[in-house]
């Protein structure tokens, strides 16, 4: 077995810092900064992945800039920034329509992450799939392209007309990743939506109509035959340990599976502003893990 842990043996008594998940054609891998700078560490399915946490959580600080005040994090939020830092974060984003005047083209897509779970929303067309796949979107397809403003009222129009919000909770995306239809099922439900958000009526002018090409992520997430997962890690704890082997990922979502046999999920924004330490992926969880939420089934903590 090819063995690709998230830090590597010879990296044991060196503290590190995650610097998040990072997406590409060739699957997941880790951005790690450390004493021998920053590194990526591909991810490959199958593989033994370990760490063990350190320390305090560290505000990350905003815009590459670090937090003036050296602020702790509470251990259970996803974004690794105190309050002040997340708001100076966000005063520039698209996503806070803080970037009115980015000049740059736009596009907007129908994202599908299980049956009858799909949002509309907008990315910067340079990044290609790369904002699709960090969402966890199981299957999508581009439906317009053009101007920032003219993609936001696209978006607007169509998740007013087709019905469809503009977020899907990662809770719910966990919930249902199992339990996923075929490939072909899939693709089916977003070209038929696609065909319906051609049809409506209020599209900007200077909103190009793109044509259906659905990509389905199923492989590159490692989807095929995934096993229901057991629990999700709620919160990092200093002298947590997390080990395993990697069975599939999924936007910041990994699912590794341990010595039992059962299958944990590891958001992997909880990382952020933590140190951390190689240890091996034995199938040990030392951390605070819940159960998972799956529609239509009660949530229980075990």
């Amino acid at each position: 077995m090819r063995v690709s842990v998230v830090l590597r043996r010879e990296e044991r008594g060196e503290m590190w810092r995650c610097g998040g998940l990072r997406w590409g054609v060739e699957g997941p891998g880790f951005v790690w900064e450390g004493p021998r700078g920053s590194v990526v560490r591909p991810l490959v399915y199958g593989s033994d992945v370990g760490f063990r946490v350190v320390g305090e959580r560290a505000c990350v600080g905003a815009r590459g800039n670090g937090c003036p005040v050296g602020a702790v994090v509470p251990g259970r939020r996803t974004q690794a920034r105190c309050g002040e830092c997340a708001r100076l974060d966000r005063l520039h984003s698209v996503a806070a329509d803080g970037a009115v005047d980015d000049p740059r083209v736009y596009r907007v897509y129908l994202a599908w992450f299980g049956c009858g779970l799909v949002k509309v929303g907008i990315t910067r067309e340079e990044r290609g799939s790369a904002r699709l796949m960090e969402q966890g979107a199981v299957a999508f397809s581009w439906v317009g392209r053009g101007p920032l403003m003219a993609a936001r009222r696209s978006e607007e129009v169509l998740r007013a007309a087709l019905g469809v919000p503009d977020r899907v909770p990662y809770a719910v995306k966990r919930g249902v990743r199992a339990r996923l239809p075929g490939v072909e099922e899939r693709a089916g439900e977003v070209a038929a939506l696609h065909a319906r958000a051609v049809g409506v009526v209020g599209w900007p002018d200077s909103l190009e109509r793109v044509a259906c090409d659905v990509v389905d992520h199923g492989r590159v997430f490692g989807l095929e035959g995934l096993p229901e997962a057991r629990g999700v890690v709620s919160e990092l704890v200093d002298g947590g340990v997390v080990g395993g082997r990697l069975v599939a990922a999924a936007g910041p979502d990994l699912h590794l599976e341990g010595a039992g046999g059962g299958v944990v999920v590891v958001d992997t924004r909880l990382m952020g502003g933590w140190g951390f330490e190689a240890a091996q992926g034995v199938g040990e969880v030392s951390v605070p893990v819940r159960s998972v939420v799956v529609p239509g089934v009660q949530d229980g903590l075990f």
